[in-house]
């Protein structure tokens, strides 16, 4: 699914889709906001180094809860690819592994 706001493009990832998909309705407003916040600044997350390199992590709360959502922005052509979504604990290594 690809969206277009604000002279962004936004694509989804397909593990990015399954985890989603798993969301109950409060979950997606919360998720939705985030995105929303992304979309206004997309330099708003921290830029990984290493393995991780041109990843930003944007962190937020989803029902008192911390919560973690990689993408990836190409100044180039304004695509924002939204990678993972999660709670801090394993995310970074499954990140990894599916990129």
């Amino acid at each position: 699914m690809n969206l277009t706001n604000n002279n962004y493009i936004i694509k989804q990832t397909n593990s990015f889709k399954r985890v989603v998909k798993k969301l109950y309705t409060n979950q997606k407003k919360e998720l939705d906001k985030a995105v929303r916040e992304i979309l206004k600044n997309p330099h708003i997350g921290s830029a990984k180094k290493g393995d991780l390199y041109g990843v930003k992590v944007y962190k937020f709360n989803m029902i008192n809860q911390l919560t973690l959502l990689a993408y990836n922005y190409d100044t180039h052509s304004n695509v924002i690819t939204l990678l993972a979504l999660g709670t801090h604990e394993g995310f970074y290594k499954d990140l990894k592994l599916s990129i």
